[in-house]
């Protein structure tokens, strides 16, 4: 294998291993939003992203789903809605058992941030398009 080869070989890996399937939940086909932006920089940066919000309509390519559809191998669960209104959607962050969960600013939920780190599920308070812009998605 030449060093070229080398190169774009250990690129498309290096890319796999980052790739994150991400889980957006709040999706809004509004483009202040933060939650669309970030799903436009998910895709930008390489991620599969799934959109989950309350009125269908898409972001880019990316469909806005309003059903809990079953997903596999998610990583990432990133919220943006506000905690009153995760009570609906707490069984189905649960079953899809994400890696990690982030709440974004205003999205904060200490009694289920409790619930995820017992399943062993990490859990952020952060926001996504910050950790994705340094570098620490």
């Amino acid at each position: 294998m030449n060093k070229a080869t080398g190169s774009m070989f250990n690129i498309i890996i290096n890319d796999a291993m980052n790739n994150k399937k991400t889980l957006i939940i709040g999706a809004s086909t509004n483009p202040e939003r933060y939650s669309n932006r970030a799903v436009h920089l998910l895709n930008i940066k390489g991620n599969d992203v799934i959109a989950l919000g309350r009125k269908e309509g898409a972001i880019g390519n990316t469909p806005i789903l309003t059903s809990q559809d079953q997903f596999e191998n998610v990583d990432t669960i990133s919220i943006y809605i506000r905690e009153e209104l995760q009570s609906e959607i707490e069984d189905y962050i649960i079953s899809l058992n994400p890696r990690r969960v982030i709440f974004n600013p205003g999205s904060e939920n200490l009694q289920l941030s409790y619930k995820l780190r017992s399943l062993n599920i990490d859990v952020e308070n952060a926001c996504t398009l910050v950790l994705l812009q340094t570098d620490q998605y």
